[in-house]
C-alpha cells in the first residue's frame, strides 16, 4: 500500500459541495491499495503513519507523532497514487487494486489508524472529491509498505 501524507493545520474533503470529512491539526492521508496488497500491509501502513515523528517538539524539531500531539487524520482514497508514468505522457493505473479490493483495504486502513489511537474522518471511496488543506511546514511524505 502507498500513502502520501501531509502535515496539516486543517483539511476537508467535499462531495457535491458537501463536506464529508474534515480535520483540524493533524494529517491528510491520501492512500492507495495496489494489486496484491494484503490486510497485513494495511495494518502496517497505519501503524507506521501513527508513529511517524513529523510534528515539532518544544525545541522545534520533528520529533513527535500525530498521536503525541493529539492530532487527527483525514483519510482519502486516491487510486492515482498507483500512476505509472514510465511510458508516454498518459499515466497508467493498472497496478491499482480492483475497486472492490481497494475499498476494502482503504476502509481497513482507516479502521487500523483509528484503532492505533488516531481519530479518523474519511472521504467517500470512488467519489469525485474536492480536497482542501493548509499544509503545515510544508511537510509532505511518501510512505509505502
Amino acid at each position: 500500500m502507498r500513502a502520501l501524507i501531509q502535515r496539516v493545520s486543517e483539511a476537508s474533503v467535499s462531495v457535491a459541495g458537501k463536506i464529508v470529512g474534515q480535520t483540524g491539526p493533524g494529517l491528510l492521508v491520501l492512500v492507495c491499495a495496489m494489486q496484491g496488497d494484503t490486510e497485513g500491509q494495511a495494518w502496517a501502513l497505519a501503524a507506521k503513519i501513527a508513529k511517524l515523528r513529523i510534528f515539532r517538539d518544544e525545541a522545534g524539531k520533528m520529533n513527535l507523532s500525530v498521536r503525541d500531539v493529539g492530532g487527527r487524520a483525514l483519510v482519502v482514497s486516491q487510486f492515482t497514487l498507483a500512476a505509472d508514468t514510465s511510458r508516454g505522457t498518459r499515466p497508467g493505473f493498472s497496478q491499482a487494486a480492483a475497486p472492490e479490493e481497494g475499498r476494502r483495504l482503504y476502509e481497513l486502513f482507516a479502521e487500523a489508524l483509528s484503532e492505533g489511537g488516531v481519530p479518523v474522518e474519511t472521504g467517500e471511496f470512488g467519489a469525485d472529491m474536492q480536497v482542501r488543506l493548509v499544509n503545515d511546514g510544508p511537510v509532505t511524505i511518501w510512505v509505502e509498505v
